[in-house]
């Protein structure tokens, strides 16, 4: 039998090399396509604009791979995604509070992850107003990761598959904070979220039924004050008018600003994809979306505090809560909800 020659053998070893660092799944293979930044046309100028950090495929790799990799955390259990699951929008439908390392218990519910790009703040609270930095709050947080980033830099530095993908993704093998933070930007920056039914119909792309046409006019007379379109958030924050639980003795904004007129404020979440991010409220105190609709729909449900444009709402009949919770169904991005490029890379 003849021998393969020395330049076949050769080329078998370097795309074996290739597959192995790139991940042996073509599914899940990046490429410049994937990291194109499409702006949805409707939607305002983003307050993120990727200056200095234009999302490529080998930085949107390395942003994926640190996004579900529990090395960030202090003892390895804990990973962006533990919190942001893919099947729930990137919010966690697990529990109502969010869960860390050493099993210890958040006080808030986890936001879902989408449309990043547009946000002039970051947590519930507002603490954070970059996308770039916002990771090191989850990951210095006794109760998430319970990390240091110098400690994340020492043991991603130590990490050869690590050396490989910063060196491709930055041209330096070198882990710091600033390419960590810039990667993971460039991963959670891309979630956009704008092709659900109801951005269809607002381009005259598919059709509601009259059950969710009437939702979508209750909507905008009864809650665009706050989740305006098409972003549906103000990105303000404001009182729900919630009960405070005593057990958490949260104050939400008003810890941040130390004013006690923000006492009880969190930051208006975007509706998209709602059907799907259960629990709600910033405690996750409600499992369904009938029981949130409900409780706006009744003015003696506010206490004390709450905001005024919650008054405007008035009472709700039981037609127009169904017909409400049959349009925010129409927020679901099933085409966002499964894209390959925000999967799990260790997935077979």
């Amino acid at each position: 039998m003849k021998r393969p020659s020395f330049w076949f053998v050769l080329f078998v070893f370097v795309l074996a090399g290739v597959l192995a660092f790139t991940n042996q799944n073509p599914f899940l293979q990046i490429t410049e396509k994937d990291v194109l930044v499409n702006l949805p046309k409707n939607f305002p100028k983003p307050v993120y604009r990727f200056a200095g950090n234009k999302p490529s495929p080998e930085g949107f790799t390395l942003g994926r791979k640190l996004f579900y990799d529990e090395i960030l955390s202090k003892d390895g259990t804990v990973s962006c995604a533990t919190c942001h699951q893919r099947i729930a929008a990137f919010a966690h439908i697990d529990h109502a509070l969010s869960h860390g390392i050493y099993a210890k218990i958040g006080t808030r519910n986890v936001p879902a992850l989408q449309n990043l790009l547009w946000n002039t703040s970051f947590m519930m609270d507002g603490r954070v107003t970059d996308l770039e930095s916002q990771p090191v709050n989850p990951i210095t947080n006794a109760i998430e990761m319970d990390e240091t980033m110098e400690g994340v830099e020492k043991k991603l530095r130590s990490n050869n598959e690590y050396r490989q993908l910063f060196a491709r993704a930055f041209g330096d093998s070198m882990a710091t904070k600033d390419k960590i933070l810039k990667a993971l930007a460039q991963f959670t920056g891309l979630m956009i979220s704008s092709n659900s039914r109801y951005d269809k119909f607002m381009r005259h792309e598919d059709t509601l039924s009259a059950m969710e046409k009437n939702g979508l006019t209750t909507f905008r007379k009864k809650c665009t004050g706050c989740h305006s379109e098409p972003l549906l958030t103000d990105n303000t924050f404001r009182n729900t008018g919630l009960a405070p639980d005593s057990s958490l003795k949260d104050t939400g904004r008003g810890k941040i600003t130390a004013n006690k007129n923000d006492d009880f404020k969190f930051r208006v979440p975007g509706l998209r994809n709602i059907e799907i991010t259960y629990p709600y409220m910033h405690d996750g105190r409600f499992r369904n979306l009938q029981q949130v609709i409900a409780f706006y729909a009744n003015g003696a449900n506010f206490g004390r505090g709450a905001d005024p444009m919650l008054r405007k709402i008035g009472a709700l009949s039981a037609k127009e809560q169904s017909e409400l919770l049959a349009f925010l169904k129409t927020l679901t991005d099933r085409q966002f909800l499964y894209d390959r490029r925000f999967a799990d890379p260790r997935m077979p």
